[in-house]
């Protein structure tokens, strides 16, 4: 899922003070699984930011909530396009794809984020969030026994580890996991470290997000007539 936290009170009360009527918009899938811009969390900034605005002087500074299910596909944001047009500016707590959606989809409303994108990664244990993936466009967990090496090495090694780790630990962040450690022990759990013996081919870094912004075009998903815009 994507990892997002959310931006100080202070920060987001200057990004809209300016503003007569405010809507924040919540989203209802990966920000609100981290516990950053769910529908709870956008109440809880919304009572802080009418707070902060009246110890400033702009009380008046209406700031009203809601939630969307999915801020990234226009179909849910249908249902807040009519609200809309009661608001000068909208502050998102969806992740930066939700922000740029919503930017889009309103050209004539101030969009603010309300989070900070972090990563796509994984819920470690309560309250922790760890990346696992760099969304390069070139996956090769099949090469690495399950285990991003690109993601999840300081280095991005891919033809072993560096001679600094120490007792399973990253040379340069000491409490972080070798990658190497745990692609080498799952190898040898599964009984392929054979395959490590060969030399793996340098990254396709052509597929990442240098070329500017990737598409995927499902045309079996697209609807007839329509192209792959649909």
């Amino acid at each position: 899922m994507i990892v997002a936290d959310r931006k100080k009170v202070p920060e987001i009360r200057d990004m809209i003070k300016e503003h007569s009527r405010v809507l924040l918009v919540g989203c209802g899938t990966c920000v609100t699984v981290c516990l950053a811009g769910g529908e709870r969390e956008t109440g809880i900034l919304g009572s802080a930011l009418r707070m902060a605005l009246r110890l400033i002087g702009r009380d008046k500074v209406v700031v009203d909530e809601c939630t969307i299910e999915r801020q990234c596909e226009d179909a849910f944001i249908d249902i807040l396009a009519p609200r809309v047009k009661e608001y000068d500016a909208i502050c998102s707590l969806g992740c930066g794809a939700g922000v740029q959606a919503l930017a889009e989809r309103f050209p004539n409303t101030a969009v603010y984020p309300g989070l900070n994108t972090q990563f796509i990664g994984i819920l470690e244990a309560q309250g922790v969030w760890t990346e696992k993936c760099a969304g390069c466009g070139s996956c090769r967990l099949g090469e690495f026994v399950g285990i991003c090496p690109i993601t999840r090495c300081a280095k991005r090694l891919l033809n072993g580890p560096c001679a600094g780790s120490r007792n399973g630990k990253c040379e340069i962040v000491s409490e972080r996991e070798c990658a190497w450690q745990l692609i080498y022990d799952r190898a040898r759990t599964l009984g392929v470290l054979e395959r490590f013996a060969r030399i793996a081919e340098p990254h396709d870094w052509s597929t990442g997000p240098d070329g500017g912004p990737r598409k995927v075009i499902r045309e079996d998903q697209c609807i007839a007539g329509l192209g792959p815009k649909a």
